[in-house]
C-alpha cells in the first residue's frame, strides 16, 4: 500500500523528506519519503518498520544515499542503527519523539558527506 499509494503521493506533494537510494539488488534508484530530523552533522530517520525493511538495508549495503528536504539535495554517508538513547539525546526538543505504543527502538543516523 505504501509503496503504490502512499509514497508516490507523498513524494508528488513535496512536504516530506525524500530518501534518494539504491538498490542493493537490482541497482534502481528508489525515492522513498521518509520521517528525517536534521541533528548535529546529518539526519535522523524514526525506523517505524524497523531495520530490516528494504529501504533501510539499500542504505546500510551502499554506505550512502542523498536526502531531498527542503528543496535542496543533500549527500548522505556513514549509516548506522542506533539505539532509542542515542536517538532521543540527538533529537531537538521541539522534535515529537515516537509515541511508545509504536515501539519503535531503532534508528538510522547518517551524516552529512563534507564537501
Amino acid at each position: 500500500m505504501n509503496k503504490k499509494v502512499f509514497n508516490p503521493r507523498a513524494i508528488a506533494g513535496g512536504r516530506w523528506p525524500v530518501l534518494i537510494h539504491v538498490g542493493r539488488i537490482s541497482g534502481a534508484t528508489y525515492r522513498t519519503p521518509l520521517d528525517a530530523h536534521s541533528v548535529d552533522g546529518g539526519y535522523l530517520f524514526v525506523l517505524v518498520y524497523g531495520s530490516r525493511s528494504d529501504w533501510v538495508q539499500n542504505v546500510l549495503a551502499a554506505s550512502n544515499a542523498r536526502l531531498r528536504v527542503d528543496g535542496r539535495e543533500v549527500e548522505l554517508t556513514a549509516p548506522r542503527l542506533v539505539g532509542t538513547d542515542e536517538a532521543f539525546q540527538a533529537l531537538p526538543d521541539e522534535v515529537a519523539r515516537p509515541p511508545k505504543l509504536l515501539r519503535i527502538t531503532e534508528f538510522l543516523r547518517m551524516d552529512l558527506l563534507a564537501g
